[in-house]
């Protein structure tokens, strides 16, 4: 027996609708690559984005195609999200960080009719040209002037919505149509891509939306540090509208300054972003004596939230909250909401559950498996391969030419965690990354987050470094705070308080920063390179 509700498909669509018949008035702010800062609300960005889908379906843009863009977080791209889904086509984010080879490599894969890209990835775009074998059309997101500027032949974005009618017809297509296409880092072997379906992104914004999620409202102002370009900015182009949150995009300026300035004229009180962002606004907030009172709350994700920055941004009054996810999960898996017992706990008992990656959204399953593929309990204790499944997970990779899921349908992250009996993720080490030592694993994340306490250290990172009798020790790099300088036996005896004896670091080299890859984490590939023939003291 079948229920006998409407059977509607959940379009991204709908999310447009309903905030234009409920938020309309609702801003919508950018720091513009151009420079100035721009505003309007929601009634006025549909408008703009119907010009858009009109212009795109008179050029012959046909449901299916996709359309890749290059930018920043601003209003232009926020309409991209809209119109190029709603009419059935695929909005491809490529991210600049990838490289040349690489963003060649994922627009040809993804056979990207269209180019979109800012002004600043102009020189970036003029050297992929040669290389893009399925581009027939190139638009720099400006005006008529700035664009030809540039010279290199594209429309301007203002020119190509200008004249086009302010108001379409939706149309309605099968909920499970690609909407959006993201692709991996890049970091093992060739990017992956991820198809994201309409039905994926609706059902995540309900979740995000939920209290034990994001928990974000109408009223509250939103800026989105991760960016578009990399996993949707974790959803919140849909979500945000969805509840009618004032959206405030920063644009190109990610610095601590920058960021700094937006968050504190728009009243910003939720913010999203790396650890690398949050460590670099608190260096700025630390340095200057600024205080932000309108920021309560923000979301660490993309790697292990260090203890010093929840310990950092909780004396200037914000929550740091951890949150986890994967390019193949929407992103977001889990956040990171404290109940109200352990919320009522003192900072030092408190901390260690907010170092926790957090529970699971509703229809997200997870399990932790052995190597050899046996189910582990839920102990918080008992680490191993953590695996995903649900409604907005990765069923296949694009054009993929071997499964991408277990026998029995489960998403291997790559990741080690444990579990707890309530329900806490957390991540122990990414699979590649974890030290194996004697027989037994060492976290680097552990050693990292200890490291990070350390008033004199700015960044840290840690690799394995092969040991002729414990196959591997580990490595600690340390980058300096500006002003610092701690010696190596100073941050030695610092971490012996704070670390079992097995994850002591055999050594500590200083590095003037860190690499950083295309989504903010720090690349251990390249530190695996640099340091490939260090030779750990006797």
């Amino acid at each position: 027996m079948l229920g006998l509700m409407m059977d509607r498909p959940l379009l991204t669509t709908e999310i447009l609708k309903h905030a234009l018949r409920n938020f309309h008035r609702t801003e919508i702010v950018t720091r513009t690559v151009e420079g100035p800062i721009h505003r309007y609300a929601i009634a006025d960005s549909h408008r703009r984005i119907c010009q858009l889908a009109n212009a795109l379906r008179e050029a012959g843009v046909k449901p299916g195609d996709r359309i890749g863009v290059i930018g920043w977080n601003t209003y232009r791209q926020f309409e991209m999200y809209y119109a190029v889904g709603g009419i059935g086509a695929v909005l491809h984010t490529v991210n600049p960080r990838l490289g040349p080879d690489n963003a060649a490599f994922v627009i040809n894969h993804a056979e990207d009719s269209w180019l979109f890209y800012d002004l600043t990835f102009a020189p970036l775009v003029a050297a992929l040209r040669p290389k893009l074998k399925t581009v027939k059309e190139y638009v720099i997101l400006s005006d008529e002037a700035r664009t030809a500027e540039v010279g290199d032949g594209a429309r301007a974005y203002e020119s190509l919505i200008d004249g086009q009618a302010e108001e379409c017809e939706w149309p309605e297509f099968d909920e499970n149509t690609a909407v959006a296409m993201c692709y991996t880092s890049g970091t093992t072997g060739d990017p992956k891509g991820v198809v994201y379906s309409h039905r994926a992104i609706v059902l995540q914004s309900f979740a995000a939306c939920l209290p034990t999620a994001l928990g974000c409202n109408e009223g509250d102002a939103i800026l989105p540090v991760v960016p578009m370009f990399h996993v949707n900015a974790w959803n919140t182009p849909y979500s945000a509208l969805m509840v009618g949150a004032k959206q405030v995009f920063p644009g190109p300026r990610l610095d601590g300054e920058g960021l700094f300035e937006m968050l504190e004229s728009e009243k910003v009180n939720y913010s999203l972003g790396v650890p690398t962002v949050w460590l670099g606004l608190l260096q700025y907030m630390e340095k200057t004596g600024k205080r932000l009172p309108h920021l309560k709350k923000g979301l660490s994700g993309g790697s292990a939230l260090p203890e010093a920055l929840i310990r950092g941004f909780e004396k200037l009054g914000v929550e740091l909250q951890q949150g986890w996810g994967m390019t193949e999960m929407s992103p977001i898996g889990t956040v990171n909401t404290l109940p109200p017992d352990i919320r009522a706990l003192p900072q030092d008992e408190r901390i260690p559950y907010q170092l926790k990656a957090g529970r699971a959204l509703p229809f997200v399953d997870m399990r932790i498996v052995s190597d050899e593929g046996r189910i582990l309990p839920h102990d918080g204790e008992t680490d191993g391969r953590l695996q995903v499944r649900g409604p907005w997970i990765i069923d296949s990779y694009f054009k993929a030419d071997r499964p991408t899921l277990t026998e029995d349908g489960w998403f291997d992250t790559g990741d080690v965690a444990t579990i707890d009996p309530d329900g806490y993720l957390q991540i122990t080490d990414r699979a590649k990354d974890v030290i194996k030592t004697g027989g037994e694993w060492v976290s680097s994340i552990d050693i990292e987050n200890a490291a990070l306490l350390h008033p004199g250290v700015a960044n840290a990172a840690v690799i394995g470094v092969y040991h002729p009798k414990w196959q591997e020790r580990p490595l600690l790099i340390v980058a300096k705070k500006e002003g610092a300088d701690p010696s190596a036996e100073e941050i030695m005896e610092f971490l012996k308080g704070r670390l079992d004896k097995i994850a002591w670091p055999d050594a500590i080299e200083f590095v003037d920063a860190l690499p950083l890859g295309a989504t903010g984490k720090v690349l251990k590939t390249e530190l695996r390179k640099q340091f490939k023939d260090y030779v750990l003291p006797a």
